[in-house]
C-alpha cells in the first residue's frame, strides 16, 4: 500500500478520506505511536493509552483499526468514545497512568477529511520538532515486530474529573441568569458544553448541536467570518448577551457581542487573560506575535508579565513549560491554560466570559470596543511563486524600522504601525498581519505592501 508523506503535517496527520486515508494506515499509526512511546522510554508509567474520536463518518472504523495497531504491540486502550480534543488532551494529562493517546479527527477541515491527532502523557500534542518524523517514518517503513502480549481496550467515562476539575477555577456562585446563544457547528461541543451549562442559572439556545460528520449547515470553522452569520442572527433575534462558536473538534473558538457583531480575536485574547490573572497575579502571559499591540498592554496594566511567541500550539505549549506562563493564546483562538494542563479548554473560555459580565454593569460590546485603540488587518494571504524574493523586498523597504524581529516571518515595528510577514510551510503563500493607529494608515499600508508582493 503506497502512503503519502504529505499527510504528514506539522501537528497532526490528515488527508481526504477517499484517496489519501485507510484502515491499514490507521493501524499502522497504532503500532507507530507504541512504538515511539516505547523508544523514547515514555512508558514508565505503564502502556494505556487514551485514544478518542470525533463524530466524522469514517472515525469509528479508523478508530477501531488505532485500536488494533496499539493492541498488536502490546499496549492497552483506554477508550473515551466520542470526544472534542480538549476532552481527550484532558484525560491524557489528568490520569497519571496514561502514557499518551491518539485522537482521530481532522477539526475543522471539511467532511471528506480525516486525520489523527498525537498527545504525550503530560497533555502536550506531538508535532514536527517532538516526534511528528519519527512517527511518520515508523509508518512508511512498515517494519513491526509480533508482541508477544496483546493489549485490551476499555471504555470509561471522564466527565466527572473533568467538570470538577473547570468548576474548581471559576466563582460558580458569581454567574448571573445570562442569555446566550452557542453554535457547535455539528461538531465535538455536545459531548461536554450543555451539561456544564446545565449546572448554571443560563439561558441557552443551541445552534447545530448534533454531530453530524457530514456538516450540514456550515463548515465548523469560527475563523472565518461567513460561518458566524447564523450565530450573529440568533444573538440580536433573541437579544441575547453573547454568541459562542466551536470548530469542529471544539478546540477553536469565536465570539459575537450582544449587538451582533463578531468580537475581534485580539479582544478575546485580552479578556480571557484578564480572568486568568484574577486566579494568578502578576502571573506570565504568553500571546502570539500576530496578535494586536493591545494585549501586550492590557494584560500589563492588569499586573501580568508579557512576552510574545511564535504561531503555533507546539510552540507556545513548549513555552509555557520552559517560562512556567500561566496562559497561552494565538490568534486563531486556540487558548491555552496552564490550570487545565496547558490545554485549549473551550468550556472554561465560555465560562470565563459568563463570570466577567456578571461581575461587570457592561455589555460585551461596552466592554472589547472600549479596550480598541488600534486597528488590525487580521490574516490577509498572497499567494506568490517567489517567497524569498517577496521577503528580500520588503526587507529593503522596511528594514530600518524601529525594530525588526525575525521570531517567525519578520516583523517590522514603526511609530505608528507594525507589520509580520511569514511564510506558510504548506502553500505557496505569505500572511501578513498589520496594525496601525489608524484605520486610514492601516489600508494605506496593507496597500503599499500588496504592491511590492505582486512587483516580483
Amino acid at each position: 500500500m503506497s502512503i503519502s508523506e504529505s499527510i504528514f503535517k506539522s501537528y497532526d496527520v490528515r488527508g481526504l478520506v477517499a484517496s489519501e486515508l485507510s484502515d491499514e494506515l490507521a493501524y499502522r499509526i497504532g503500532r507507530a505511536f507504541a512504538v515511539f512511546l516505547r523508544k523514547n522510554n515514555f512508558i514508565k508509567k505503564g502502556q494505556k493509552v487514551v485514544s478518542g474520536r470525533d463524530m466524522r463518518l469514517s472515525s469509528p472504523k479508523f478508530q477501531k483499526e488505532v485500536f488494533r495497531g496499539l493492541n498488536d504491540e502490546g499496549f492497552d486502550v483506554v477508550n473515551i468514545g466520542l470526544s472534542s480534543t480538549p476532552y481527550f488532551n484532558f484525560a491524557c494529562a489528568y490520569f497519571l497512568e496514561y502514557v499518551g493517546g491518539i485522537m482521530v479527527t481532522a477539526s475543522h477541515n471539511p467532511a471528506e477529511y480525516n486525520g489523527f491527532k498525537f498527545t504525550l502523557g503530560n497533555g502536550l500534542a506531538v508535532g514536527k520538532e517532538s516526534g511528528m518524523v519519527d512517527i511518520k517514518d515508523l509508518v512508511l517503513a512498515n517494519d513491526f515486530k509480533d508482541s508477544e502480549k496483546k493489549g485490551n481496550i476499555e471504555d470509561i467515562d471522564i466527565f466527572a474529573e473533568y467538570k470538577n476539575k473547570i468548576f474548581s477555577l471559576i466563582k460558580k456562585e458569581s454567574i448571573k441568569p445570562l442569555k446566550i446563544v452557542v453554535d457547535a457547528g455539528n461538531g465535538m461541543a455536545k459531548v461536554t458544553l450543555p451539561r456544564i451549562l446545565s449546572e448554571l442559572p443560563v439561558e441557552v439556545e443551541y445552534l447545530y448541536l448534533e454531530p453530524d460528520g457530514t456538516f450540514p449547515n456550515h463548515e465548523a470553522n469560527p475563523l472565518k467570518i461567513e460561518t458566524l452569520r447564523d450565530l450573529q442572527k440568533k444573538v440580536v433575534e433573541n437579544s441575547a448577551d453573547f454568541g459562542f462558536a466551536l470548530d469542529g473538534d471544539a478546540d477553536r473558538i469565536g465570539l459575537v457581542d450582544n449587538k451582533g457583531q463578531v468580537v475581534e480575536a485580539s479582544f478575546v485574547e485580552i479578556m480571557l487573560g484578564l480572568e486568568v490573572l484574577k486566579n494568578h497575579p502578576r502571573g506570565l502571559m504568553l500571546y502570539d506575535l500576530r496578535s494586536s499591540k493591545s494585549v501586550s498592554e492590557i494584560w500589563q496594566e492588569a499586573g501580568g508579565q508579557t512576552r510574545m511567541c511564535r504561531v503555533g500550539h507546539a510552540f507556545i505549549k513548549k513555552q509555557m513549560q520552559d517560562t512556567g506562563a500561566v496562559f497561552g493564546s494565538e490568534l486563531s483562538l486556540h487558548l491555552y491554560y496552564e490550570d487545565m494542563y496547558k490545554i485549549e479548554i473551550t468550556d472554561l473560555s465560555l465560562l470565563y466570559i459568563l463570570q466577567m459580565l456578571s461581575l461587570k454593569n457592561k455589555s460585551l460590546n461596552e466592554i472589547w470596543q472600549g479596550m480598541k485603540k488600534y486597528y488590525h488587518s487580521g490574516e490577509i494571504n498572497f499567494e506568490v511563486e517567489d517567497k524569498e524574493k517577496v521577503l528580500q523586498n520588503l526587507h529593503e523597504k522596511y528594514g530600518k524600522a524601529d525594530k525588526v524581529l525575525n521570531l517567525d516571518g519578520f516583523s517590522f515595528y514603526f511609530s505608528d504601525f507594525w507589520f509580520n510577514i511569514r511564510q506558510s510551510n504548506t502553500e505557496p503563500v505569505l500572511r501578513l498581519n498589520l496594525e496601525a493607529n489608524s484605520e486610514e494608515l492601516m489600508k494605506e499600508k496593507i496597500e503599499e505592501i500588496n504592491s511590492i508582493i505582486h512587483q516580483q
